[in-house]
């Protein structure tokens, strides 16, 4: 089945004839013969297909700017790009970390370096500066992309300057692209900085994309792990795109030519890599892309944005609605909504109150909603309602994809459970998952393949199934808090706290917050 979609979805160099190798589990390989290039599926064959002048993004800066980006206009910046990290010295199989806020050329980075099989490594533009030379220091980055200054709410974060503060004495990190993204002054040292803008002006404007195996790195993306140490999500080129591009194709019912799709996410997190940059633009899709907060410089922006560009699908976290509704359902009344299909959930469980308030308010109940469940390891959505073809249930994200297989077991046993709470487990590969951890193999197989073998990944997640075969996802099982969607480990928060002078000892416990 995964092979068929791939085929159908992707236009290979050299289509694969093989679909997974089994044969050294947890390390399972797919399409390992296969060649193909994600940069050129997402932007080459679009624009060789006559749709070039087809919107790619339609980017809204926190201040009311507003660009319009198509996918020639994409293609062109990558092309430039990519061959500007070639003349920094950057080459196939390095790592580049990308640092920067919701701007478009976060898509160029990304795009750039696979172009080339450089392997980038985003990190959230909310993180701090230490966050990011802890990811670049273990991953022995040889580039850094970041920006000037990022806005927030009104105001300008010095981030090339933070981001000295911490880079100066990294041995692997040989230069650093600044993005002029807001025109604040910011440091550049000498043989190391150099301006986005500049150079990419000095590049040459072609860079054919380079074919890559099907199993070459893509990306690492870091996420909270049990302990305090991140972990290193490696995915690989072919796997990941076939399922970023089948899932964002089917479980949004995506109509490339008319559709407006609105991810309101953040490129730092797996969300943004699979369903605004990824998953979009392997499938020719007009996205929308939000520079700012969902409260600025107004309550009502998201639906301001929503009527102004007659968007179609909105995919958002839980944790947003739950904010939407205790500002008021009169202020999205104050909008057009009605260019809406489609609404999607993703990050975290959405409670049944939620549920129904986005499906009357937001979507007017007309619009099916989507809840996702899905990981930074499982790069694409695993279990989801199809629309028009899965009968919903308020809280429930219903049953697998096609192609996966889940089961809720007993703890102990491991044996499969009918009723009751139990570990969720996926019971058979898939080609989207994680590949590894970055360097550290052992960890890889002791977090998700110790505890019910090597064959059964194990989610960290708590369900329950109910009678109809539904899946209710309860919450994680381990020493990890979901906040917003994005997780975090209670032990790197404790590390956060004892790391003021004042403070000899913590301890961080996550409590459920019913809202």
């Amino acid at each position: 089945w995964w092979t068929a979609r791939s085929k159908e979805l992707l236009d290979w160099d050299v289509e694969p004839t093989q679909g997974l190798d089994d044969s050294d589990p947890p390390f399972y390989r797919w399409f390992e013969d296969g060649r193909l290039n994600a940069s050129a599926q997402c932007l080459d064959r679009h624009v060789a297909a006559g749709n070039g002048d087809r919107v790619a993004y339609h980017w809204r800066g926190e201040e009311g700017e507003r660009r319009d980006v198509t996918y020639s206009e994409l293609l062109e910046s990558t092309q430039r790009f990519a061959n500007a990290l070639r003349d920094l010295g950057v080459e196939k199989g390095d790592v580049v970390g990308i640092y920067l806020p919701m701007i478009p050329e976060v898509a160029v980075a990304m795009l750039a370096c696979a172009r080339i099989g450089a392997i980038h490594n985003v990190v959230f533009g909310g993180f701090s500066a230490e966050s990011v030379r802890e990811r670049m220091e273990f991953a022995e980055a040889k580039a850094l992309i970041t920006v000037d200054g990022a806005r927030r709410k009104g105001r300008t974060a010095p981030i090339k300057a933070q981001v000295d503060e911490e880079m100066g004495d990294l041995a692997s990190l040989e230069k650093i692209v600044v993005i002029r993204a807001t025109g604040v002054e910011c440091p550049m040292t000498e043989g190391r900085d150099v301006f986005f803008d500049e150079v990419c002006a000095a590049a040459d404007p072609e860079c054919p994309a380079e074919p890559m195996e099907a199993e070459h790195p893509l990306f690492i993306l870091y996420t909270s792990g049990s302990t305090a140490s991140p972990k290193g999500i490696l995915h690989t080129t072919g796997g990941y795109l076939t399922g970023a591009v089948t899932t964002h194709r089917y479980v949004f019912d995506l109509r490339p030519e008319t559709d407006v799709w609105w991810c309101a996410a953040d490129v730092g997190w797996i969300t943004g890599h699979s369903y605004i940059v990824y998953g979009p633009l392997a499938n020719g899709a007009t996205s929308v892309m939000w520079e700012g907060a969902p409260d600025y410089p107004h309550q009502g922006i998201w639906w301001e944005i929503v009527q102004d560009y007659k968007a179609t699908i909105l995919y958002a976290a839980p944790t947003a609605i739950r904010t939407f509704i205790k500002w008021g359902a009169d202020i999205p009344g104050k909008y057009d909504l009605s260019s809406l299909r489609l609404l999607g959930s993703v990050g975290e469980p959405i409670n049944p109150k939620a549920w129904l308030w986005y499906h009357q308010v937001i979507g007017g109940g007309r619009c099916p909603i989507v809840d996702t469940w899905w990981q930074t390891e499982t790069g694409a959505i695993m279990i989801t309602p199809l629309p028009g073809i899965t009968a919903t249930k308020p809280g429930s994200a219903t049953t697998p994809f096609p192609g996966v297989t889940a089961s809720v077991v007993d703890e102990r046993s491991g044996e499969p459970i009918v009723e009751g709470q139990g570990l969720l487990v996926l019971e058979r590969p898939w080609p989207s998952m994680l590949r590894t951890l970055y360097k550290e193999d052992d960890r890889f197989v002791e977090t998700y393949f110790a505890k019910f073998g090597r064959e059964r990944y194990l989610v960290g997640d708590a369900a329950r199934p109910d009678k109809d075969g539904y899946f209710w996802v309860i919450g994680r099982i381990d020493d990890v808090v979901n906040v917003s969607g994005h997780r975090l480990s209670t032990a790197e928060v404790e590390s956060a706290i004892v790391a003021h002078e004042n403070v000899a000892e913590a301890a961080v416990i996550g409590q459920s917050d019913p809202d």
